[in-house]
């Protein structure tokens, strides 16, 4: 099977002699088409839609995080961004600039759950807000090109609570790609072996309202991605789009993922 090995290098910049793993999030590591070695979620291209992105927004019900196994730290997030994914159909083409937000929601060793708002801008790390999250609570993300070129706003409003974030910043994105996923980080570990995530048991993230350029996201089957570890097991999967075509669910370690 094809394996896009600059992707995977990509992924593991900067954590190379770490003594944990690293959490941030990253641009794709692709294994085909349709499987990632982190995301799994809808990823849309330039070449395959005609058209370059300059705003994204969804909205979704942050996950419960629980250990898939006993004893080991465990990372995900849900999030959206620009940047970063498949540029064609066949992800034969992927991008290194990323703009993105979202919420993260991983498990320590002893099976304590930490939830928190963040956002990156590839290659600058992960930045985490001060917006209080907690599992249950329905948040809205978006992620928008100012009337200036290359100025960004990022807001992440909880709208189970009022609360909201607000940022402004200057990013060179390429446009090249979007994405609505979740995520488990490829990492080197602390005896300097390679694996994936681990991920948490997450219950069902169900985004919807999903947009982009202003217009309905129109999902398609075919802009699935799966996440699987690297014997190709599959950790996490989409569902079909909903009947209007900007929904769908992502469920963690399930065979089948039924449509909302």
């Amino acid at each position: 099977m094809r394996l896009a090995v600059c992707a995977l290098v990509v992924v593991l910049l900067g954590v190379s002699g770490a003594s944990s793993p690293s959490v941030s999030a990253r641009t794709i590591a692709v294994v085909s088409a349709n499987q990632s070695f982190n995301w799994a979620g809808y990823v849309q291209g330039a070449l395959e839609k005609n058209t370059t992105f300059h705003s994204i927004s969804a909205a979704w019900i942050v996950p419960t995080a629980t250990p898939h196994r006993s004893g080991e730290a465990e990372y995900s997030s849900s999030w959206i961004g620009i940047g970063g994914g498949c540029v064609d159909a066949a992800c034969s083409i992927t991008d290194d600039t990323l703009i993105q937000a979202g919420i993260g929601h991983d498990i320590d060793a002893a099976g304590k759950a930490d939830y928190y708002a963040w956002w990156e801008t590839i290659p600058a790390p992960l930045v985490r807000t001060t917006l209080p999250v907690r599992p249950g609570d329905r948040v809205a993300v978006k992620i928008s090109e100012d009337r200036l070129a290359e100025i960004w706003t990022i807001e992440i409003a909880n709208r189970s609570t009022g609360a909201s974030f607000t940022i402004t910043l200057p990013y060179p994105s390429s446009y090249a790609t979007a994405e609505w996923v979740i995520e488990t980080p490829v990492v080197i570990t602390d005896t300097g072996g390679i694996q994936v995530g681990p991920m948490p048991d997450l219950t069902g993230v169900h985004f919807d309202h999903a947009r982009v350029n202003g217009a309905s996201a129109a999902f398609v089957a075919s802009e699935r991605m799966d996440l699987v570890d690297f014997d190709l097991t599959l950790i996490a999967t989409p569902s079909l789009p909903d009947h209007q075509g900007d929904g769908f669910n992502d469920c963690t370690y399930a065979a089948t993922c039924p449509a909302p």
